[in-house]
């Protein structure tokens, strides 16, 4: 087999389009920056029928020179990938890369589709499809979310296993055909392979389901342990209030990075502490629900009884068997269904202790605010009761703030995880998480870019689609 060039044959028709407009583009965008600033101020005028008139004159044309070229720009990526997912190796890399992807397509397409077709009746999440930041933002972290399940419910996407190494492949470049291949085997090292001969594809799409299993669950963990400690500190004040207050402060005053760092080492995990910490923190989901249950359902003691066994039940052999770990002090057998590494515990714990307190502030800021509210007077004036006002009445009015924050927060943890993989902390060495292959791929940074620059790219991307997802949520969420 031939090594596989980047566009293949498709790049005899597209590249030299690329390769004229990509510059084309880049020039009328500085253009447009330089000309803003003498952009005369004509005041804002208007139309017969209400409508803004748009700057005419050498700005207008340049406006609309430079958005045509990025639909442009657009639509050639999208015929590169588009295309080059029909053609598979006849495209080059990018089509085969593009290929091992089509489950991912289909399922972002699918999704937009229906998303986009019942907006009005999904509430802010419909409203997050009136912006163009905010889908992009959606776009490229469904992108990594479909390819997380993809690769761990049906192992559709990756090309070999994340831990094989071929012979002869030791830092090899992407496209390189793969040494010795079985038949059924892939033909090919997309990405490359790094300084242990495995495919750098492989661990880029695997890491995928260790950052998405991690980072957004950890996250909610951590809201859960803050909602629950952060509204009644702003809803009651006085003492309660100094003390939690202060715990919280007592964390945040000390430096993230080595905090977590002295979470994660080998010597404090041979305590039990970060177990010790789990059985604590874990906690507080069942707390949360056993109560927002509780408020909404105390004066129906048949529908109270039965929400309370549904979710509670559950959720308390999920806890009891996430507390487990095979190097664990505490074991409650048969109770450990969930098989979760020592490593992955102690990360998991670290990043719900440390985002914790962060997120008590928040809302202990939102409830101090809201429950001045009328409405909040007219609950109480009704006899409500105060775990009742402040699950039902003022955590529903603090959700835009809180789901923009949570979006945010996702994205310092998956960065926090690949500062702790760079470092060699928490995870296995082996782990495809980014943070490890990033660490793995710059010792040879200087000679061969793709080990690093790969998953690199791939946590920029993730990281990337938060932010765009949480500045789209803002948006909308300000227009309620």
């Amino acid at each position: 087999m031939e090594p596989l060039t980047w566009t293949g044959s498709l790049g005899a028709v597209l590249d030299p389009i690329l390769f004229v407009l990509v510059p084309v583009f880049l020039l009328s965008l500085v253009l447009r920056m330089i000309l803003s600033v003498f952009e005369p101020d004509t005041g804002i005028q208007t139309n017969a029928d209400g409508t803004i008139i748009a700057t005419g004159g050498v700005w207008g044309l340049v406006r609309i020179g430079s958005n045509f070229l990025g639909l442009a720009v657009v639509a050639l990526i999208l015929g590169y990938l588009v295309i080059g997912a029909l053609m598979n190796t006849s495209a080059g890399i990018v089509g085969a890369v593009s290929h091992q992807f089509i489950p991912v397509w289909i399922a972002l397409v699918v999704t937009f589709v229906l998303s986009i077709r019942y907006k009005r009746r999904l509430g802010l999440y419909g409203k997050l499809f009136d912006s163009t930041v905010g889908m992009i933002g959606f776009a490229l972290v469904m992108f990594w979310v479909y390819t997380a399940f993809f690769t761990a419910a049906f192992d559709w996407i990756a090309t070999h296993e994340a831990l094989n190494q071929a012979s002869g492949m030791k830092n090899k470049l992407p496209g390189t055909p793969f040494n010795g291949a079985a038949e059924g085997e892939y033909g090919w090292y997309l990405l490359g392979g790094d300084n242990l001969a495995r495919d750098v594809f492989t661990r880029m799409v695997k890491g995928s389901t260790v950052v998405i299993a991690i980072a957004p669950l950890a996250t909610l963990f951590a809201f859960m342990v803050g909602i629950t400690l952060g509204l009644p500190a702003g809803y009651y004040g006085g003492k309660l209030d100094t003390v939690l207050s202060f715990l919280a402060n007592l964390i945040l005053a000390f430096p993230v990075i080595l905090l977590f760092y002295l979470l994660v080492t080998p010597e404090i995990r041979a305590t039990g502490l970060p177990q010790y910490m789990a059985v604590l923190l874990f906690i507080f989901p069942m707390v949360f629900m056993g109560v927002l249950i509780q408020s909404r359902f105390r004066t129906q003691p048949g529908k109270n009884l039965k929400w309370l066994a549904v979710v509670l039940v559950p959720m308390f052999l999920v806890y009891m068997a996430a507390i487990n770990a095979p190097d664990s002090r505490i074991s409650f057998w048969p109770l450990d269904f969930i098989p979760m590494d020592g490593g992955l515990l102690t990360v998991f714990v670290s990043v719900v202790f440390v985002n914790s307190p962060t997120v008590f502030r928040i809302v202990r800021g939102l409830a101090l605010d809201i429950k001045t509210r009328d409405y909040v007077a007219a609950a109480q004036t009704r006899g409500e009761r105060p775990w009742y006002i402040m699950l039902w009445e003022i955590l529903p009015n603090a959700r835009g703030p809180l789901i923009v924050d949570f979006c945010l927060r996702i994205g310092y943890t998956t960065i926090l995880l690949g500062t702790l993989g760079f470092f060699g902390l928490g995870l296995s060495s082996e782990s495809p998480d980014w943070g490890t292959t990033i660490n793995d791929g710059r010792k040879l940074l200087s000679i061969y870019l793709h080990p690093a620059l790969t998953p690199a790219f791939a946590l920029l991307s993730l990281v990337l689609g938060l932010n765009l997802l949480a500045d789209g949520l803002r948006e909308e969420s300000l227009r309620d």
